[in-house]
């Protein structure tokens, strides 16, 4: 995946300001695409440019502030891209190293870290607890159980992160007695 079909994603769903776009792409596409929003603005300016996206002022507004739109060529792209297929992707976790580098010096520690890490990811899940909660509850259209399909891989992701860490942690205080 790449950034500029996420922006392509977010404005298709509501045209916006570049700053309203970073705002809302921080809430909902950024807990799985991370994004600065100093690369969100220059995906805009690359992706107006290639004529994907147009721009105009908005009156009353600060000085400069634009809304940015999808224009067909932007759709085109996305739709394109849509019917691309993807690798899934590999782990890349520095943990992971830091565990095996663990394992062969006998240095031990990383429950520290570990424990650590399980409360960002409990932190997380309740994060997307709280969405579930929030926007998930009742008849969905389809929009919004396709959404909820994204919603519920972060949960598991979660779920499964918190599991596994505190197996870990299990391990390493075992094998500490």
């Amino acid at each position: 995946m790449s950034l500029p079909h996420a922006l392509l994603t977010s404005l298709l769903e509501k045209p916006c300001s570049g700053y309203e776009l970073a705002r809302r792409f921080d809430k909902s596409i950024g807990f799985f695409w991370h994004a600065t929003h100093q690369q969100i603005y220059r995906e805009l300016a690359k992706m107006e440019e290639a004529g994907w996206v147009s721009s105009v002022e908005v009156a009353g507004g600060r000085a400069g502030k634009k809304e940015f739109a999808v224009l067909d060529a932007g759709r085109a792209a996305l739709l394109a891209w849509l019917h691309t297929p993807s690798e899934p992707l590999h782990l890349r976790d520095g943990l992971m190293v830091r565990l095996r580098a663990s394992a062969v010096t006998g240095e031990t520690g990383m429950p520290e870290e570990l424990q650590r890490r399980l409360a960002l990811h409990e932190e997380q899940l309740a994060v997307y607890r709280a969405i579930e909660q929030r926007d998930f509850q009742g008849t969905l259209s389809k929009e919004a159980r396709l959404q909820y399909l994204i919603l519920k891989a972060g949960i598991a992701y979660e779920e499964g992160r918190i599991s596994w860490t505190r197996e870990a942690i299990a391990e390493l205080q075992s094998a500490q007695d």
